[in-house]
């Protein structure tokens, strides 16, 4: 599918430049630089979002090395985009165990990652299976900070709720209940989505 230019350009735009200034203090891998290829369509996001929901990968594992978190997200690519015939990598944003935020979607950009919540949400995954065990310091940091990030940049609203997907999707034990107990401590989770997503019920 050709790409038309207001979608090039809601593309490149929401990859995350911003979050290269001083007031987004992590790494921001781009996408070019984890290999990925373009989306096959782009849907366009209303600036500031109310929802943040976090996710776990479950698969690919957790990944501790840039090499290795890069082999995730062309795998996690492979299979959304391939195999799933979506767009793109569902999510907007992924964080590896190296400590660095992955472009996924970006920022702007309608995801694939909680139906119901997509075109209103940033979704930020970690790699890894978070079931049990927790992400490393390092990992968990940078999804706060990218979180602060799309609220300093106008990406996301500074009155937003934090939600775990297992939360707005019932099915699912995403992002693993240790993450989950995790985020319940950071500043903006909510105990109660405004709805819940029931599969096998038309997504809107």
């Amino acid at each position: 599918m050709v790409l038309t230019m207001k979608k090039w350009l809601i593309y490149f735009f929401g990859l995350g430049v911003l979050c290269r200034s001083e007031m987004c203090d992590f790494v921001l891998v781009t996408r070019e630089e984890w290999g990925a290829r373009p989306p096959t369509d782009v849907q366009s996001m209303q600036d500031p979002v109310p929802y943040v929901i976090i996710h776990h990968t479950y698969q690919p594992p957790a990944c501790s090395s840039t090499e290795d978190c890069i082999k995730a997200m062309q795998s996690m690519q492979d299979s959304h985009q391939i195999d799933q015939k979506w767009e793109d990598i569902g999510y907007n944003f992924v964080v590896g165990g190296d400590g660095k935020a992955y472009t996924g979607r970006g920022w702007s950009v309608v995801g694939a990652h909680s139906p119901s919540y997509n075109n209103q949400s940033i979704g930020i995954s970690l790699i890894g299976d978070w079931r049990v065990e927790l992400p490393p310091p390092n990992q968990i940091q940078t999804a706060r900070k990218l979180i602060e990030c799309g609220v300093q940049t106008g990406k996301i609203r500074p009155d937003y709720k934090l939600y775990g997907h297992q939360q707005v999707r019932q099915g699912t034990e995403c992002p693993g209940q240790r993450l989950l107990d995790e985020i319940s401590t950071w500043d903006h989770f909510s105990k109660t989505p405004p709805f819940v997503w029931v599969p096998n019920e038309i997504p809107t």
